[in-house]
């Protein structure tokens, strides 16, 4: 019982570390990557189809993204959905190609980024601390309801912080390499 907490708390803990690497991937750097377009949605015949299933994405150069569409038809809607996104980058359209043009981060912009980076990472940290307060209620639950022993719930809970305190630090080591990259030029 006590380890199927322990198991279901550690994977959801995994769960929000994954999710968290997924938001740090959207932070773009000066860097061109396909991954930065990954999160778009176009509309594709009436469906809201991922970029990746509507066209071809890839690096043309340390600083250019190309995009080219499987269809002619399908110009349009991707560029009105890379504009309408939060990437902050215009396209530019050369027949049946959509090129896009990464502006070199400003010290500015990198401060922004940071700041960015910090939010995602405190609301990474929340959850996680939200899946301790929920293990540890349901520890609390069972010790209650007399299914196991006070110290078997102490020792479950100090299990279950350790998990914490492992799953926040490796939050802090994503952070401090996604800060080291956006502050190189």
């Amino acid at each position: 019982m006590i380890n199927e907490i322990k198991q279901d708390a550690n994977t959801r803990m995994d769960k929000s570390i994954e999710s968290f690497k997924v938001a740090l991937q959207k932070i773009r750097t000066g860097r061109a990557h396909p991954s930065l377009l990954a999160h778009l949605t176009v509309s594709y015949y009436g469906v809201d189809t991922p970029l990746s299933q509507a066209a071809n994405v890839s690096v043309q150069d340390a600083r250019t993204l190309t995009v080219q569409p499987f269809e002619k038809s399908m110009i349009q809607p991707i560029e009105k959905a890379i504009m309408e996104s939060d990437i902050g980058i215009t396209p530019n359209t050369a027949g049946n190609l959509i090129r896009l043009p990464l502006p070199a981060l400003t010290e500015e912009r990198r401060k922004d980024l940071i700041k960015v980076v910090g939010n995602e990472a405190e609301s990474a940290k929340i959850a996680i601390r939200n899946i301790r307060r929920d293990a540890n209620s349901t520890l609390k639950e069972l010790e209650k309801e007399k299914e196991i022993s006070e110290d078997e719930e102490r020792r479950a809970e100090d299990e279950i912080q350790k998990l914490t305190d492992s799953h926040v630090k490796k939050v802090d080591e994503l952070v401090a390499e996604k800060e080291k990259e956006l502050m190189e030029i």
